[in-house]
């Protein structure tokens, strides 16, 4: 399968405030990709899902 890259934005809680980030991420769709972001927020800062939003998966042009 193809791997492409997507831009995701969204914010996610961090010591009582919401705090906005954008990524990229290599996966073969967008429901992969927003699993990618689940499993890097999670296992980089321990947050849990309920505090992390996604507001947008793009597809990266030019990539």
């Amino acid at each position: 399968m193809e791997e492409k890259a997507f831009t995701v934005k969204g914010s996610c809680r961090i010591d009582q405030a919401w705090k906005p980030y954008t990524k990229v991420v290599q996966a073969p769709n967008e429901r992969l990709a927003k699993e990618r972001i689940y499993t890097l927020f999670g296992s980089n800062h321990r947050i849990k899902r309920a505090y992390i939003r996604v507001d947008s998966i793009t597809a990266s042009v030019g990539e």
